[in-house]
């Protein structure tokens, strides 16, 4: 069977690994980035194109990754992609977009007899590398069994159902990962203002029932202060967000939601919107007025150091 050619658009901090597996795979790929010396690490391997809607007029399958709702819509509406597809073509969009415009997406698809694929991803810039992603996807049986060897060069695939249910699952996701980090940064705070040692607990609690991955990749980033970032904060907000939208649409009131969503708002008023989601720690810092492992200890806790 021939491979298809692939275009992809968005070539950042999670695009370009992708792009690599692909090639990697050996996909012949056409792409497309708003920077476009973004694409230049590739420019021997691949076709680059100026436009999005130059880039996808030769393949039979399209990868969108860009950095929200507005971005998508945008590249595939407004700059011509949609009108540009060839029939039988497949556009799989794995940025994270609202559940409602992934439906419309699909539908404007369908008008032009090209098949489509809601399929956002977790893992972040690790699991992009390491072509380990869990990735969500939303779409018809069919579509999905097309493009599964695409996918599964990037990761593991798992099919949610119709056209949405992928971003209702990274919505899910994106839930349980912000407000498990503001969980890590309160715990390992409350532990080290007590006058333990942080690291000594996060390694104690891996081993218990609160061991999961975010204690276990966030937590050490939080000991280490290493907010260099892997997903940045701003888009955990805006994940935040579009979780409360989702959650108002179907009559829903999530408190924990609706906290970390404040959370991640204070954090980007403070300047810290370019910080690894883990910053929320920041956050946390800034409302108390210490670090975590401020030298300025609290009596108690100086005499356990000592």
């Amino acid at each position: 069977m021939t491979q298809p050619h692939i275009a992809f658009l968005g070539i950042g901090l999670m695009g370009a690994p992708m792009t690599e597996n692909l090639l990697q795979a050996g996909y012949a790929m056409t792409l497309w980035n708003r920077t476009r010396s973004k694409c230049d690490p590739f420019a021997e391997r691949a076709t680059i194109a100026d436009s999005p809607a130059a880039a996808v007029t030769e393949a039979g399958i399209v990868i969108t990754m860009l950095e929200n709702g507005p971005v998508v819509d945008d590249v595939l509406v407004n700059q011509g992609v949609v009108d540009s597809l060839r029939p039988g073509s497949i556009v799989i969009d794995m940025s994270s977009v609202q559940p409602s415009l992934a439906r419309d997406h699909a539908a404007r698809c369908a008008a032009r007899n090209v098949g489509y694929l809601d399929a956002p991803v977790s893992g972040g810039t690790v699991g992009a590398e390491a072509a380990s992603l869990s990735i969500m996807a939303g779409g018809a049986v069919g579509t999905l069994d097309q493009a599964r060897p695409v996918l599964e060069a990037l990761g593991k695939v798992t099919y949610i159902g119709p056209a949405g249910s992928g971003q209702l699952a990274k919505l899910a996701n994106q839930a349980i990962v912000g407000i498990t980090i503001g969980a890590v940064s309160e715990a390992l705070m409350l532990a080290a203002r007590g006058g333990a040692d942080p690291a000594a607990v996060r390694e104690a609690l891996m081993g218990g029932f609160a061991g999961s991955r975010i204690l276990e990749l966030h937590g050490q980033r939080m000991i280490d202060r290493c907010f260099e970032p892997g997903a940045p904060s701003r888009i955990q907000l805006k994940d935040m967000r579009m979780i409360l939208d989702e959650a108002r649409a179907e009559n829903l009131t999530l408190p924990l939601a609706q906290r970390t969503h404040d959370e991640y708002l204070s954090l980007i008023a403070n300047g810290q919107g370019e910080a690894d989601h883990s910053g929320l720690l920041l956050a946390l810092e800034h409302l108390n007025g210490v670090q975590m492992s401020d030298p300025d200890l609290p009596p108690r806790a100086r005499a356990n150091r000592e």
